[in-house]
This record gives structure tokens, C-alpha cells and sequence, in this order.
């Protein structure tokens, strides 16, 4: 295993899909990237090319696999600990429709009925950050906008809700890594 200075968490965020680009929230709807975010997304491929990785996981949803495919990544290792923050009562709707019954709603700071809280989120993103840290050198992980950021967050020691400061956009790479055995973010949203 890597000295903690030489160990490194590459985060992709999957592709475009329709409720992405709508801002409707997404975790169990499974749906396929649109004709911009394949497009996109094959762009991941030439800029993750010349970097080897130990281990590359995956959200088992959709747009994650099909963003690790276009990227180059056809055998990945499956991990349902990467899935997106399970909205519940909120899934396929937009922040805007949610604050109409619950002002000032955020996923970061309001429970989502029917879905997950903060707690469950930061238990199973604790296996990954585990299992990623004991791993190797650098792993690729190919994962969802929320749980990617809350996984940031757990990164750097911090509570899920510390990820609202970091903004993902769909088909962009992120490194996490550590400067004197700290935790510490690399390169963001690139």
C-alpha cells in the first residue's frame, strides 16, 4: 500500500441525463445519458488516459456505468455503497417544487422523506472511503453529483453536510489526496 502522500481518489461524475440538466433529483430512477452528456462524457476518456489506476468503482446506476464506459473503463468494480443520496418522497422533482411545502429545503440540511439521512449516507460512504484508502495507489471512482460531494466531504473529515460547498458538474474529474498524512482536495470540478 501507498504512503498516505502518494494515495489518490479520482472522482467522475457521471454524464448529463435529462433530470440532471432539469435539476430534478435523481437517485434510484435509472436513465440513460442524453445525446450532450455522451458526448461529454467521451471526452473523460483521452483526459483519464495516461493515468494508471489500482482500482476503478462504480455506482451500479446507469449513467454512472455508461459514463465509466465511454471514459475507457469497461471492467469496473461495482460498489452500491457508490450510489446517489436516496431522495425518497423527492425523486424525479426540483429543489424549487420541494421549497414550495418546505422553505429553504436542501438535501444538505432537511431529512427527504421516504429517503435517506445524513446518518445512513455517512455510514455507507465511510465503507467506501475505507475500502478505497486500503486499496492502492490511485482508484477512479465513477459516481453521482450528491454522494460524490458528501464522499469529499468524508474525505477531509468533515460531516456529509460539509459537501454543499463543493459544486459537481456532470462529466468532470476531481482528486482527493493527502499533503503531510491530512486529507486534502487536489484539483476540483475539472
Amino acid at each position: 500500500m501507498a504512503s498516505h502522500d502518494d494515495a489518490e481518489l479520482w472522482l467522475v461524475r457521471h454524464g448529463e441525463t435529462e433530470w440532471s440538466r432539469d435539476g430534478k433529483h435523481t437517485s434510484t430512477t435509472d436513465l440513460d445519458l442524453t445525446e450532450n452528456g455522451v458526448k461529454v462524457a467521451c471526452t473523460l476518456k483521452d483526459r483519464l488516459a495516461d493515468t494508471k489506476f489500482d482500482l476503478v468503482l462504480s455506482s451500479p446506476r446507469h449513467r454512472a456505468r455508461r459514463t465509466a464506459e465511454l471514459a475507457g473503463f469497461t471492467d469496473v468494480e461495482i460498489d452500491e455503497d457508490l450510489v446517489e443520496w436516496d431522495y425518497g418522497d423527492y425523486e424525479g422533482i426540483t429543489t424549487a417544487e420541494i421549497r414550495e411545502t418546505v422553505p429553504d429545503w436542501t438535501v444538505w440540511t432537511h431529512p427527504t422523506p421516504g429517503g435517506e439521512t445524513a446518518e445512513q449516507v455517512t455510514e455507507r460512504l465511510d465503507r467506501v472511503a475505507a475500502k478505497i484508502r486500503a486499496a492502492g495507489e490511485r482508484v477512479l471512482v465513477f459516481g453521482h453529483g450528491h454522494s460524490l460531494r458528501a464522499l469529499t466531504a468524508r474525505w477531509i473529515e468533515q460531516p456529509v453536510d460539509e459537501g454543499r460547498f463543493f459544486k459537481l458538474d456532470t462529466s468532470t474529474i476531481s482528486v482527493l489526496g493527502y499533503e503531510r498524512d491530512f486529507p486534502v482536495v487536489l484539483r476540483w470540478n475539472s
